[in-house]
């Protein structure tokens, strides 16, 4: 590990368990966890996948040749990757560096996220029933039926939804409520009238983005 660093400018920190690595205040910034796998202590190996399942930060599997088997089923938990020993300082800084990167892809996804819980919070309850309607597609009539309540008020509603969500077009407000897990406003959730039938909001999230 201390040529590892030689190669990449990085600190280097031990644990002796997955216990002490749960227990540790992680700092702001991009990292990986590098994990010497327990095959042969099988509560060690089951923590180990579910470091590398949960994937935060990445995980990097060192292993034996006679391991490969167990380490493969790690691997498969969600691992950036596998090296078998011994290493090679160069592929192991080629797989630090590649875990550095998804973890700084990881963390702006989650303040992503974040940012539009918090936008979530800012609207009122029946601002939060307008979202989906919106978001599904149905024009300002047919919302407004849904919710039995005045076109006018539901401009209103859905101005207000466009404004504190910081959406520029119903597209950004499908990738957002799709980004948010809303669920999606169905037809059979409302007898007010024959609305169109629209694809799934996934689906449409998936076009626009």
């Amino acid at each position: 590990m201390t040529r590892l660093a030689g190669l990449i400018d990085m600190d280097l920190v031990g644990f002796d368990s997955p216990e002490l690595f749960l227990r540790y205040s992680r700092r702001d910034e991009s990292s990986c966890l590098i994990l010497n796998l327990h095959c042969h202590d099988h509560e060690g190996f089951i923590q180990q996948c579910r470091l590398a399942a949960e994937a935060s930060p990445p995980v990097v599997f060192i292993c034996g040749h006679e391991d490969v088997a167990a380490a493969v089923r790690a691997l498969k938990s969600g691992a950036v990757e596998l090296l078998t020993l011994p290493i090679d300082p160069i592929d192991l800084a080629e797989a630090v560096l590649t875990a550095f990167a998804l973890d700084r892809r990881q963390r702006r996804h989650r303040a992503a996220r974040e940012s539009l819980r918090q936008r979530h919070e800012l609207l009122t309850p029946r601002e939060r029933e307008v979202l989906p309607l919106v978001a599904k597609g149905l024009m300002n009539k047919q919302a407004a039926a849904v919710l039995g309540i005045s076109e006018t008020t539901l401009q209103i509603h859905r101005s207000q939804v466009m404004r504190k969500m910081q959406a520029d077009s119903v597209a950004e407000l499908v990738r957002i409520a799709a980004t948010l897990h809303i669920p999606v406003w169905s037809d059979t959730d409302s007898d007010t009238g024959d609305f169109p039938s629209l694809e799934l909001l996934a689906t449409l999230r998936d076009r626009w983005s």
